[in-house]
């Protein structure tokens, strides 16, 4: 749960009220540090306690932003200038210095590009000559940083693409070799086959023959015995 909204009145307890001032003038000294050191203001800060002990912090000095403060208000009262017009003055400064730095900067991009060099002086073109190398020198060493590490990467993808490949190979290989004693086992089957199905055809042209045997000793036989027959009744 959040902390509870306190109210803003005077805490009527001597220790309380003590430990409250402390944390709170930590808190605001920690404040306008951060406030000048973020915003690059220029802060003064002057607190004193019920007994009367001074605490402070600058980060130019208390005196010297007092006096930039009277001379401030005592430019604006003289001037006649409400807060409102002071803030567009203001503000209008700040515009045209932001407008000159824009200048300053597509000039200097200008120069660069070794356009509108005929504004510099001699000691004006030697400074852009010597911005230009150091620029070179750094875009040059991050190139060839940037051209290893491509490098790197290629040969390390290569080796992995050769490793896949070998694997690759090594499969075909064993798949070619399965084929094979598939195809010698299938050779092997139907030779079995044909050498039984010829042994199956022999037995039976011999049996067939045996028959053909038998067939002819009983016609003989039968004949002998007519023979026979007709020699008793002569």
């Amino acid at each position: 749960m959040g902390r509870g909204k306190i109210e803003i009145k005077r805490i009527e307890n001597t220790t309380n009220r003590q430990v409250t001032f402390c944390k709170r003038r930590n808190g605001l000294l920690k404040k306008a540090y951060e406030l000048s050191v973020l915003c690059d203001a220029e802060v003064a800060l002057i607190v004193f306690s019920t007994r009367g002990r001074l605490y402070e912090y600058a980060n130019n000095s208390v005196r010297g932003t007092i006096e930039r403060y009277k001379k401030a208000f005592a430019d604006s009262s003289n001037s006649g200038l409400s807060v409102e017009e002071a803030n567009v003055q203001f503000y209008q400064q700040e515009a045209s210095k932001l407008k000159r730095q824009i200048r300053e900067i597509q000039n200097s991009n200008r120069h660069i590009v070794g356009e509108a060099l005929s504004s510099l002086s001699l000691k004006d073109l030697k400074s852009l000559e010597g911005r230009l190398e150091r620029g070179i020198t750094k875009v040059r060493a991050k190139k060839n940083e940037t051209l290893c590490a491509e490098m790197e990467f290629m040969q390390k993808r290569e080796m992995e693409l050769q490793n896949h490949n070998n694997y690759l190979r090594a499969q075909i290989g064993e798949h070619e070799r399965i084929r094979q004693q598939q195809m010698q086992y299938e050779s092997a089957a139907t030779q079995y086959d044909e050498n039984e199905n010829r042994g199956y055809g022999a037995a039976a042209a011999v049996a067939a023959a045996a028959v053909g045997l038998m067939d002819s000793d009983n016609n003989h036989y039968g004949h002998a015995q007519d023979h026979l027959t007709a020699l008793q009744l002569v």
